[in-house]
């Protein structure tokens, strides 16, 4: 059965980094270009960033871009997201999701175009 777990969730002082893990088991994501996306209390799931299959394009929501990495380790099966200065405004529940990408070029942040999707983990930055 395809799975796709979240880690590294927690809390986290204004200015400070977590990295979150998004691990998948049931199948290889070598052929998968997995996104990063937030829900916040009342607000619409958003697209944060995404990582195509072979790992050469990225794509990141401008509220992310310079303070978010995404990265993947297809050998450990699981792809990373580095959240250095974190703001309050970055807590949500984080969700990893995958979407078949064959080609190598998909790097979209649209909720609707992913299949798969995780549990998700939650992200507080609080003082």
């Amino acid at each position: 059965q395809l799975q796709l777990v979240e880690s590294g969730g927690g809390l986290v002082q204004p200015g400070g980094s977590l990295r979150l893990s998004c691990a998948a088991s049931g199948f290889t994501l070598d052929y998968y270009a997995i996104g990063w996306f937030r829900q916040a209390p009342g607000k619409e799931r958003e697209g944060v960033s995404c990582i195509s299959s072979s790992g050469g394009s990225t794509n990141y929501a401008d509220s992310v871009k310079g303070r978010f990495t995404i990265s993947r380790d297809n050998a450990k099966n699981t792809v990373y997201l580095q959240m250095n200065s974190l703001k309050p405004e970055d807590t949500a529940v984080y969700y990893c999701a995958a979407e078949r990408d064959y080609r190598g070029f998909i790097t979209t942040i649209l909720p609707s175009d992913y299949d798969y999707w995780g549990q998700g983990t939650q992200v507080t930055v609080s003082s």
